[in-house]
């Protein structure tokens, strides 16, 4: 008997599960996108995954269930990106502060069916406490790193404001930005990446210049 295979056999087990529940989550929200959260059935997404339905029922027990660790996997995905561009940037805070907002139109995370998606489970979340609380997650770390690089930029001098209001400023605009690109159509990516860049532009000109680039240093 081969015992390094037998070793070998859980793992490739699990590693196959995990693709295969990735595999119907990332059907889920594409489905959700394209019909809608009350019209989406187990049904479409074993056929948007090309897979039975009965595999959709042994990875996940319900529609609930699988709405709920797609809501979970969506969040997790979005933090690990907007991690990795900040710490991607380095210590300068006007690098931080471009990466945050920046990284946050990207299509990794907010491609046209991912917009829908968060939408439609942000809708849901009025009368889902359990939702309610998997978005705020979602938004709760982001706007805590934006206020974190907005006191650093206060800090490394030229200008003075409050870093709580700026950052929620910041953040909202982010969210509005989301919307306009789920309703503006074509070329409304790059419309929100030109306004997030006059956004920088006006509030922190002692890091950027009016086209929203990068000075090489304060002053």
């Amino acid at each position: 008997m081969d015992d390094s295979r037998n070793q070998t056999e859980p793992g490739r087990r699990r590693e196959s599960r995990e693709v295969r529940r990735e595999q119907l989550i990332r059907a889920t929200i594409g489905t959700i996108a394209a019909k809608g959260f009350s019209a989406t059935t187990l049904a479409d997404v074993s056929v948007a995954a090309g897979l039975s339905r009965g595999i959709v029922n042994f990875h996940f027990e319900s529609k609930e269930k699988l709405f709920l660790e797609t809501l979970q996997f969506m969040c997790d995905e979005y933090a690990a990106h907007w991690r990795s561009a900040l710490a991607a940037a380095g210590p300068d805070p006007a690098a931080r502060i471009e990466a945050l907002v920046m990284c946050d139109l990207d299509e990794a995370v907010c491609s046209d069916r991912m917009i829908a998606t968060w939408f439609a489970f942000w809708s849901e979340a009025a009368t889902r406490p359990d939702y309610r609380a998997l978005c705020w997650s979602h938004d709760e770390g982001y706007l805590a790193a934006i206020e974190a690089v907005c006191g650093e930029l206060r800090d490394a001098g030229g200008q003075g404001f409050d870093p709580a209001r700026i950052g929620a400023l910041v953040y909202a605009m982010q969210e509005g930005l989301w919307l306009r690109m789920m309703v503006g159509g074509a070329g409304a990516r790059d419309e929100a990446r030109e306004v997030a860049r006059a956004a920088l532009a006006s509030l922190f000109p002692t890091h950027f210049d009016a086209n929203g680039t990068r000075r090489a240093g304060p002053g």
